[in-house]
């Protein structure tokens, strides 16, 4: 369950950006104010709200501590807070004196990096104030900035749909569109998925822009071969443009803010929608999780800031048995294996399996000697397990294919279809497992994972007649 547990009305405008600290709330608005707000009571500080931007505030950004806010302004500068005292640390005016649309602290507290309308990029010395180095994109405005977890590159987002990502010394490694009607936010989960030598890295990067999609992308770093993103999948749960997205601090959820008004919260190991919140009366600007707990604040063009609480056991919920993935076991993807693998208990190994692209043929192919000298899983005991799992799959395997023909069993339930009815999509579902599916708001097709052109159902009296007449002659 999530619930609304408190709005935040104090802004006389748009609320452009919210972010958490492990104590703080910090929302910022287009009434050029940035508030802070303590998370035990929701209370506004004493020294807030903190003023000194001249034109709208977009952005802000707590330190990795806490104990310094960022915040970036029309006026086209990108001013440091106390967050203690609310007193002005340092005033870094871009260099070009263009409106700052973005910042963010890199992880170590080291640097900051602003982006402005202009495309340009800056690195600053989070310590001495100092520019460090500049750069910019080819085309549009610079809105949407994240660093890796681990530090060692940051992406940035243009208006004009570019991805480019940059290492540590701001040089760019890569460029490519990735929203044809320019990208508004973009955000790194905090898991870092690794082989275990600390070579190669991997990381879930999510972007979202004015084309109403989400795109999550995985992103590799090598220290010896360099630099690489795969694009990995499209959630396409909102009807307008998405403003805004973030990850949970432990990576399980993406929530996203959009046109529509609405808020959706994803599970990121099976992209299933969660929850949509639609509390806010217009544009949904800003998202953001809390650190430490299972706190969401969500700001829009209504002026308000909504928190949001969810129960513990979300995500117990969001990993259950019929979130799983629904296709058949040699059909599965990558990811579909690693969902797999978290669910079983054996998320130390989603690394492995990835780095190997161990999909379901192969994973239902694996045995005692492939798992010890190709994925070099040296733990006997954990061999062990892993093939007591596989045996368990292969057994569903040889269940489902003892004789029924695979168009009389449902892709949802994997079972034969009783009461068989024909979706929008083209494929036959079981009606009440599909019924189900379209009930908990996912309106993509569970075969294609498109948009479904509609949700009415229609039954498949042709297909109902071939499986009764099926089990006519093998109940016999």
């Amino acid at each position: 369950m999530v619930k609304l547990i408190h709005t935040l009305a104090d802004h006389d405008d748009d609320v452009n950006c919210c972010a958490f600290s492990s104590a703080l709330l910090a929302t910022c608005s287009l009434d050029k104010t940035v508030r802070l707000y303590s998370l035990s009571d929701f209370s506004e500080l004493p020294h807030s709200p903190l003023k000194f931007h001249t034109y709208a505030v977009h952005c802000c950004c707590f330190s990795p501590s806490g104990h310094i806010l960022a915040s970036c302004s029309t006026d086209g500068t990108t001013v440091l807070w106390n967050t203690q005292s609310g007193q002005t640390l340092a005033v870094m005016e871009q260099p070009s004196g263009s409106p700052v649309r973005v910042c963010r602290f890199s992880p170590d507290s080291t640097c900051l990096v602003s982006g402005a309308a202009d495309g340009t990029v800056v690195m600053w010395n989070a310590q001495s104030y100092k520019l460090y180095r500049c750069g910019s994109v080819k085309d549009g405005s610079l809105v949407a900035c994240a660093f890796s977890p681990s530090g060692n590159l940051f992406v940035t987002g243009s208006s004009c749909g570019d991805l480019t990502v940059w290492d540590d010394k701001m040089r760019c490694l890569h460029s490519e569109k990735a929203h044809d009607l320019g990208i508004t936010c973009c955000d790194f989960s905090s898991q870092l998925v690794s082989d275990g030598e600390q070579d190669l890295q991997f990381f879930r990067l999510a972007s979202c822009g004015q084309d109403c999609q989400i795109k999550i992308w995985v992103v590799s770093f090598t220290h010896g071969l360099g630099f690489e993103l795969k694009y990995k999948s499209t959630l396409s749960g909102h009807c307008a443009p998405v403003l805004a997205c973030a990850f949970s601090h432990n990576g399980q959820m993406l929530v996203s803010g959009s046109v529509d008004k609405s808020v959706i919260v994803y599970d990121t190991n099976t992209e299933n929608i969660l929850y949509t919140l639609t509390q806010h009366t217009r544009y949904v600007t800003t998202c953001a999780f809390a650190p430490n707990i299972l706190l969401l604040a969500t700001g829009s063009m209504d002026k308000t800031v909504n928190i949001w609480q969810f129960d513990p056991e979300t995500l117990c919920q969001a990993r259950s048995a019929e979130d799983q993935p629904k296709q058949f076991i040699e059909d599965w993807s990558e990811d579909d294996v690693s969902t797999w693998l978290c669910a079983q208990d054996l998320k130390d190994l989603v690394g492995i399996f990835k780095m190997n692209n161990i999909d379901g043929r192969e994973l239902l192919n694996l045995t005692k000697e492939s798992l010890a000298d190709d994925l070099k899983v040296e733990s006997l005991g954990l061999r062990s397990k892993v093939l007591r799992k596989i045996e368990e799959l292969r057994t569903k395997v040889k269940t489902l294919s003892s004789g029924i023909p695979d168009e009389f069993i449902c892709p949802i339930t994997r079972e034969l279809m009783k009461d068989p009815v024909i979706a929008s999509d083209g494929y036959s579902y079981e009606k009440e497992a599909m019924e189900n599916w379209i009930s908990k708001k996912k309106r993509t097709s569970p075969m294609t994972n498109l948009i479904l052109p509609s949700v009415v159902l229609i039954p498949n009296r042709t297909l109902k007649m071939a499986i009764n007449r099926w089990l006519e002659t093998h109940q016999k």
